[in-house]
């Protein structure tokens, strides 16, 4: 199909040749022949007016256009993808659809892990990839590697359409011989505690709720920082660390674990977990009946 002189299948070409960097690479990722390759990026190169890539020795380098519009490249092609893949009728009971989200483990431990008998009785055959919370999500979202990300509503893009999960609350938790969990935590406590904390993606960014203390002027000393919630109540035990918890994931922990959790002594805005899934996606009934059973879920 052409679209304004030009063959739209010839952008599936370019989005592949500027990730791999090499005809060979592309024509066999492509499993097309090279000189097929090469003659399809003699037409791009024609149609926008740019080398798009340049040889430097065994390796092509992307151009500086071509950096700029893989982004809306990649959009476009997300686009395409979600149109192709979206049917018009949904059968949970024998669809053996994979559904691919991005949460962090909290999602997983009090929302999924709550959900996945329902899920599993009335969907058999579906599966889930769960990516854990990083830093490229609406990158992600947008190249159509994730169906639906579920993170904090200000991590989210406004390119695309969300829906509220919960708003949750956090503690402060700790082990229950730890003296300071024997009264409600102070500021004073906080302060004076040396604290595990769960930090997100390859940035090693804070939490929500270390970044809105923070943002109070709350500075604690995370003396051990580890990249998933789940294994902070286990860690309590024992020791004189506390950690900053989610009240869902505190309350659940403390019915199988050692640990006591206090309220916050500080007042921070509850945290907003959102879905969102791609725009072309919003019309899909699979994408429709996952969010209706997300959205199900209360606490216990």
């Amino acid at each position: 199909m052409r679209f304004k002189g030009l063959d739209l299948n010839l952008l599936a070409a370019l989005d592949v040749l500027i990730e791999r960097q090499s005809v060979t690479r592309a024509a066999e990722q492509l499993h097309i022949s090279q000189p097929a390759i090469s003659a399809a990026l003699a037409r791009l190169r024609s149609h926008f007016n740019d080398p798009l890539l340049v040889q430097h020795g065994k390796q092509m380098i992307p151009t500086a256009y071509a950096l700029r519009i893989q982004p809306h490249l990649k959009s476009v092609l997300a686009d395409v993808d979600a149109l192709i893949s979206t049917s018009a009728k949904f059968d949970p009971a024998t669809s053996t659809r994979t559904f691919r989200l991005m949460a962090s483990d909290f999602i997983l431990v009090t929302v999924l892990g709550d959900l996945l008998p329902t899920i599993e009785a009335s969907a058999p055959g579906i599966r889930f990839v769960i990516t854990p919370t990083g830093d490229q999500a609406t990158a992600m979202l947008e190249a159509g590697e994730l169906d639906l990300i579920i993170t904090p509503q200000n991590y989210l893009s406004d390119r695309h359409p969300m829906i509220p999960l919960m708003e949750e609350h956090h503690v402060v938790a700790g082990w229950v011989d730890n003296p300071v969990m024997a009264l409600p935590t102070t500021i004073s406590d906080m302060t004076q505690a040396r604290f595990i904390s769960a930090v997100i993606g390859r940035q090693r960014t804070g939490s929500y709720a270390i970044n809105e203390l923070r943002g109070l002027g709350f500075e604690l000393d995370h003396t051990l920082t580890v990249s998933y919630f789940a294994a902070l109540p286990q860690m309590l035990i024992g020791t004189r660390y506390l950690a900053i918890l989610h009240e869902s994931m505190a309350r659940k922990a403390a019915r199988y674990l050692p640990i006591r959790y206090w309220p916050l002594p500080v007042e921070i805005p509850p945290m907003r977990s959102t879905i969102q899934c791609h725009r072309a996606h919003a019309a899909d009934p699979a994408i429709a009946w996952l969010i209706e059973q997300l959205t199900a879920w209360t606490p216990t």
